[in-house]
């Protein structure tokens, strides 16, 4: 497996630029612009490949692997004490438990995100 293989790389179609974008997060700022998806995974394989050269140049340790990575499916997340009762509230009028209440809303926030982003 090569050092490359071990970091997420994501290629997806933005609309505001009207491009396909790939990026490489935790690892590179910016990214790989094109209108040929299969490009741009091309030259954002290349371009991780520099970025990992350069930290080696530069005697700079690799960031944190992203691909591959399990997830424990819990997170702590500070919101502030008005935002905890609002919610808190909220998912006692839903008959739901805080932390349910929160799953629902953040599914339901990341559908609609998923949708507006599709064309």
């Amino acid at each position: 497996m090569k050092t490359s293989d071990r970091y997420l790389k994501i290629v997806e179609w933005s609309e505001e630029d009207q491009c396909y974008v790939g990026t490489c997060p935790g690892l590179m700022l910016g990214g790989v612009h094109g209108n040929d998806e299969a490009e741009v995974y091309r030259e954002l394989c290349q371009a991780v490949e520099e970025w990992i050269e350069i930290y080696g140049v530069d005697g700079k340790a690799l960031p944190a692997e992203t691909a591959g990575k399990d997830y424990s499916g819990k997170f702590v997340l500070r919101v502030g004490t008005d935002l905890h009762r609002e919610l808190a509230i909220e998912a006692l009028r839903q008959g739901e438990s805080l932390n349910t209440h929160c799953v629902h809303l953040l599914r339901e926030a990341r559908t609609r995100y998923g949708k507006k982003g599709q064309s």
